[in-house]
């Protein structure tokens, strides 16, 4: 998504004017009608969270199998909803929440959702993005204790994490159960570097002042975008080397941290080149030697990589992708999620897409489904891409994607038409260890800790 925190304001002028207006009443023209999908993906369920265009933002599904709840949270409203999908072909709304007087407030609003755990206790931080000059402009996550599901009147904000340093809220997240035993949430704010928080000292009431424990800095801003933040990342075990990793995206291009002592990074290697400006999404293979990244802007394919030469210490640099994969040429991808050897994308326009790296050299498409109710004109007849909140845009539709390991069910969230749950034909859950690799994805084992990481007394958190 163009709507970078260093651009809060461009992006979010272009938010609150749709949030604000009527559905355009889209017509989808003929060349461009897509419906279905192939015949090995299967539509569970399709919810609409919002009505009208340009509402719902990212999803966010629970891991445990005694616990079957979604989060969707929308750019309009400012709000989370949760949705128990015991029966994927029946949610069920169990509850909903909204940012205090969200007439009052101006800007992306509820961005990006991560549920983590910290002892026996479960959590859902809700990333936050408001305009300067209006309410909460100094607002990052609002965090929820959400134990008592599905009883909603058991579910209670426990704390807000403000960050007045650099208004604007913080654009993406990431929840990471650290190989120390810490449960770590890495933010995206409007500045050089991305912060690191402790949540268990966020949810314990501690003094504020203690929860900031460290910073990753941006060695790779954008010059066109004229910005140092960073967009999003990955981070996550790497057994080879017994280090916990920091994968991000830096607008300008893509680096890799060393964040097994996160108070003090210490920089790997980058990915800069021809290209890679408007650096997006960056996602590793289980045992980190191939990533997935996104560029956003229309043509671009998702670039494979193989890190091996940086990962060993071989050259500070990478510049050249092995391959590439796209949907529609005229397009472009939005987020993914890997599951090796496959990668989920939630791809605009193109709906959900799924394919393959069994070799990563020859990326092969495995299945897909179309989401979008959306007018595009690809570029043709010399019509503009007039901003990814237009409707002849190509950043439009599909958002979000996530996967539940433990049985293979897709959820995908579409800013137009809502929430989607899916099922691909021999896809019934994902551990590592069954195609030889570590066990280990965007998925945290807060439990137990990282996969081949030392065991430690403090991996199952402290229980508050």
């Amino acid at each position: 998504m163009r709507g970078l925190l260093s651009i809060v304001a461009l992006a979010t002028v272009g938010f609150a004017a749709a949030a604000g207006a009527q559905d355009p009443g889209i017509t989808v023209k003929p060349f461009d009608q897509k419906r279905g999908g192939s015949p090995n993906v299967h539509m569970l369920s399709h919810v609409v969270t919002h009505k009208g265009a340009w509402k719902l933002a990212d999803v966010e599904m629970e891991q445990d199998p005694n616990r079957p709840y979604v989060y969707a949270c929308g750019f309009t409203n400012f709000d989370v909803q949760i949705y128990d999908v015991k029966d994927p072909a029946h949610p069920r709304m169990v509850y909903s929440w909204t940012i205090e007087n969200p007439e009052l407030h101006r800007g992306i609003g509820a961005m990006d959702g991560k549920y983590f755990k910290i002892g026996k206790k479960y959590y859902y931080a809700q990333s936050y993005q408001f305009q300067q000059g209006t309410p909460d402009a100094d607002l990052g996550a609002v965090i929820f204790d959400v134990t008592g599901l599905p009883d909603s009147s058991k579910v209670k904000v426990v704390a807000r994490i403000r960050y007045p340093q650099a208004p604007g809220g913080f654009h993406n997240t990431f929840a990471y159960k650290h190989s120390d035993g810490r449960v770590l949430y890495f933010a995206t704010v409007n500045e050089g570097h991305a912060l690191i928080y402790d949540l268990d000292k966020v949810v314990s009431g501690a003094d504020s002042t203690t929860w900031l424990i460290g910073a990753v800095p941006n060695p790779t801003p954008s010059k066109q975008l004229g910005t140092a933040s960073y967009h999003d990342f990955y981070v996550g075990y790497d057994p080879n080397t017994h280090q916990d990793k920091f994968y991000g995206a830096g607008l300008g291009g893509y680096s890799v941290w060393d964040v097994s002592k996160p108070e003090s990074p210490k920089q790997v290697f980058t990915i800069t080149g021809l290209g890679l400006d408007i650096a997006h999404t960056f996602t590793p293979s289980p045992d980190g030697k191939y990533a997935v990244t996104e560029t956003e802007y229309q043509y671009t394919p998702l670039r494979v990589w193989d890190l091996t030469d940086g990962q060993t210490g071989k050259t500070q640099n990478l510049d050249t992708p092995i391959s590439g994969w796209t949907a529609d040429w005229r397009d472009l991808s939005h987020n993914h999620e890997v599951r090796w050897p496959y990668v989920f994308v939630s791809a605009y326009e193109d709906g959900l897409q799924i394919f393959d790296l069994k070799n990563p050299a020859a990326p092969k498409t495995d299945g897909h489904y179309f989401t979008c109710m959306c007018t595009h004109m690809h570029g043709f007849g010399g019509t503009p891409d007039n901003g990814w909140e237009s409707t002849i845009s190509v950043e439009q539709g599909a958002f979000g994607v996530d996967v539940r390991n433990y049985d293979g069910l897709i959820a995908l969230s579409d800013m137009r038409t809502g929430l989607w749950l899916f099922r691909m034909d021999g896809f019934k859950g994902w551990n590592g260890h069954s195609v030889g690799m570590p066990n280990i994805s965007s998925v945290q084992d807060y439990d137990h800790g990282p996969d081949g990481a030392p065991k430690t007394a403090a991996s199952a958190g402290s229980g508050h």
